[in-house]
């Protein structure tokens, strides 16, 4: 049985507005029109608040990890910023930015695992990326799940995804 569940933040638990799951979310924070105040572009996925709130109340630990060009200290303050932004600073016990290499993620997780003492079996990382979300879990031997979208719709040849889901809530039927 899983019992920590990590999250992607751009793309999986947000998204830009605009262009919601057709564009990557990254652009925002790169156009000259959105990248003064990113956050007022963005808002929750469907039902993200919802599916974290059932989470956390089922018992299970939860995490934030998103990948941030930034100099540490202040791509976590940025990261904190969103989660309060959003209303989800009470349900997440690990918020990391973590750095811009695609086995970051599975690099944290395992060291946030053994820090806890949980095996990687009691894990599943939850994201809307093929090489920074699922593979990079994947290669740690970390279960994960790929949100679906109109900008991840093609992976490395002769890669398969086993776990894909149309929207977040969809992750209730993992775990």
């Amino acid at each position: 049985m899983k019992k920590i569940i990590f999250f992607d933040g751009d793309g999986t638990l947000w998204y830009p507005k605009l262009t919601k799951y057709e564009k990557k979310p990254d652009w925002i924070y790169e156009n000259p029109k959105t990248r003064v105040n990113p956050k007022a572009h963005l808002e929750l996925t469907p039902n993200a608040l919802e599916t974290v709130e059932e989470l956390h109340g089922g018992g299970f630990v939860l995490g934030i990890l998103s990948a941030s060009p930034r100099l540490p200290d202040h791509a976590n303050r940025v990261l904190r910023d969103k989660v309060k932004y959003f209303g989800l600073e009470g349900f997440f016990e690990e918020v990391h930015a973590t750095q811009r290499y695609q086995a970051c993620k599975g690099d944290y997780i395992v060291e946030i695992l053994a820090r806890r003492g949980l095996p990687k079996r009691n894990a599943l990382m939850i994201g809307d990326n093929y090489d920074w979300d699922y593979n990079s879990a994947q290669k740690q031997g970390v279960d994960a799940v790929l949100i679906e979208s109109r900008y991840q719709k093609e992976h490395p040849k002769g890669r398969r995804v086993r776990r894909t889901i149309a929207e977040l809530r969809d992750v209730l039927n993992y775990i």
